[in-house]
């Protein structure tokens, strides 16, 4: 099986932390359009495998209206195989979420929201200059529950000034509503961004990661008291809940990226298309990719697998090292995890390895310990 991912490089408003492709300007998008639907075509056999997820992120997805979603999804049905009931999400801000909106989207295959909330508090939101309100992220959670069963809801922990107190609100929300899964994120700085530029300026506090490993902990211990389980360090499902998009990416499934800056992957390359939006759609609308391919050597490979396997509940299978790197490779991690085990981060079971949770917060530096360079 594998996915396809759609990047919809357009928002409202610049949020202070991201650092994703996107423009706050609409005036290319149906060109934009155009060129997607055209790069759909022009890809359509690169996936050999039937297509189960679909998964239209950005940006923010949910600017669109409902029939250019559906050309989409309908020229994905058209030019690819796709199972009888694909997953099919979209990112959505609740601003965006309407009675009217979420009733069509409810009529669309669309099955899966993903709702932006990152906070139920304004002074976090104009912290983070998001383009919702407090009031807006609970009206839209309580419309979008009528309609759609499958629902993920996006938190941002580890912000200035939010109290321990203040993130267990956060979580109580999300548990009283009933959505069955959460995606939840330690806020970071990234290079370029705007937030980068306000601490440097020393506008903004820095982040403390003390703070948000406080903030990480409650997150674990409250989602399992609410039978969510941690099946990838940031994701937290009920049983049958969990992404199967997001799930082939850890599991190193082969999935299609569409849009301006969109990465695929087929096991052997990795591609990413422009980050610009006006050359992606020239170039596109001339019948040329505008993508940079990677072949990824063996240990590329063998460091990928480390990186997403240790950050989910299957853990990274020595007998799979041993099948896919050799023996060589098998030994030499072996070797390297002596210490992390002693340490108690990371633990042997069947043969596989996993991060205890000790570990967890620091799974990615765990992971990049390991790696051969």
């Amino acid at each position: 099986m594998s996915g396809i991912y759609i990047h919809i490089p357009f928002c409202k408003q610049a949020c202070y932390y991201c650092d994703f492709h996107f423009s706050t300007s609409l005036k290319r998008k149906d060109e934009l359009m155009k060129a997607i639907v055209k790069e759909l075509i022009l890809r359509k056999n690169e996936l050999q495998q039937a297509v189960e997820t679909i998964y239209f992120g950005g940006g923010t997805p949910s600017l669109l209206p409902i029939d250019e979603l559906q050309l989409i999804i309908d020229t994905i049905d058209e030019n690819y195989q796709v199972i009888n009931t694909p997953e099919i999400t979209i990112e959505a801000n609740p601003d965006d979420l309407d009675n009217i909106k979420i009733k069509q989207l409810a009529k669309s295959p669309i099955n899966r929201l993903s709702i932006g909330i990152q906070s139920f508090f304004d002074e976090d939101l104009q912290f983070m200059n998001r383009a919702h309100s407090a009031k807006e992220a609970k009206e839209s959670l309580f419309l979008a529950t009528q309609y759609f069963d499958n629902i993920t809801i996006d938190l941002i922990y580890g912000v200035p000034n939010m109290s321990h107190q203040k993130w267990l609100q956060n979580l109580n929300m999300v548990f009283d509503s009933g959505v069955s899964h959460i995606s939840s994120y330690a806020l970071t700085v990234e290079d370029k961004t705007a937030l980068s530029n306000f601490i440097m300026k020393g506008k903004y506090p820095p982040l403390d990661e003390n703070l948000a490993q406080g903030h990480f902990q409650i997150l674990i211990e409250e989602t399992a008291k609410h039978d969510f389980v941690q099946y990838e360090i940031s994701n937290f499902g009920k049983k049958g809940y969990f992404s199967k998009h997001n799930t082939s990416y850890w599991l190193g499934k082969n999935y299609l990226g569409i849009g301006p800056s969109a990465h695929s992957f087929n096991g052997i390359t990795r591609s990413w298309n422009i980050s610009n939006n006006a050359k992606y759609i020239k170039s596109i609308l001339d019948g040329v990719l505008p993508n940079e391919i990677e072949i990824l050597s063996k240990r590329n490979r063998f460091n990928e697998t480390l990186m997403t396997g240790l950050r989910t509940i299957w853990g990274v299978s020595l007998d799979r090292i041993d099948r896919d790197f050799g023996l060589d490779f098998k030994n030499m991690l072996v070797k390297n995890t002596k210490k992390h085990i002693d340490n108690n981060t990371l633990m042997m079971v069947n043969n596989t390895l996993f991060v205890t949770d000790k570990g967890k917060f620091l799974s990615d530096g765990i992971a990049a310990d390991l790696f051969i360079i």
